[in-house]
């Protein structure tokens, strides 16, 4: 027996605005049906649902999507996106969308980094200090 998984987003009532946006967002994305409860669409071929449950529920850090970026051309455009018109900035690579949702925009250079003893308490003394990753800074920390 085969079974999807996938994430429901709870919007107060702008399911639609939502999934909009993220089609908007990412290539390849599409709303795939909706309803006046549910909206269900697709970001690059992941399903997800989004439904007008009302204010009783608000979005938090406790969930977040994690996208991984190639370089900094990316993780700038997901940056700008998801804080423009109402998102927050937060640190190491944290931010927020309009509705609330948070985001982890990463470079998938940071793995690496990461996993080199000899970089990575310099990689991490580096970001602490950022909001968006800057991928050009983290490469830089690993020389000192």
């Amino acid at each position: 027996m085969i079974h999807s998984i996938y994430p429901c987003l709870w919007f107060d009532n702008q399911a639609r605005e939502g999934a909009a946006f993220y089609c908007s967002v990412f290539k390849n994305s599409k709303i795939v049906s909706e309803n006046p409860i549910v909206v269900i669409f697709e970001l690059n071929g992941q399903k997800f649902m989004g439904l007008n449950g009302g204010p009783v529920f608000k979005f938090n850090e406790a969930v977040s999507f994690v996208i991984d970026c190639e370089n900094q051309e990316e993780i700038d455009y997901y940056w700008n996106k998801f804080t423009a018109d109402g998102g927050q900035e937060s640190q190491c690579g944290w931010c927020k969308d309009k509705f609330g949702v948070s985001w982890q925009i990463v470079p998938t250079a940071l793995k690496s980094l990461m996993n080199d003893p000899a970089t990575a308490s310099k990689v991490t003394k580096a970001f602490m200090k950022m909001k968006k990753f800057d991928i050009a800074q983290l490469i830089e920390a690993t020389k000192s």
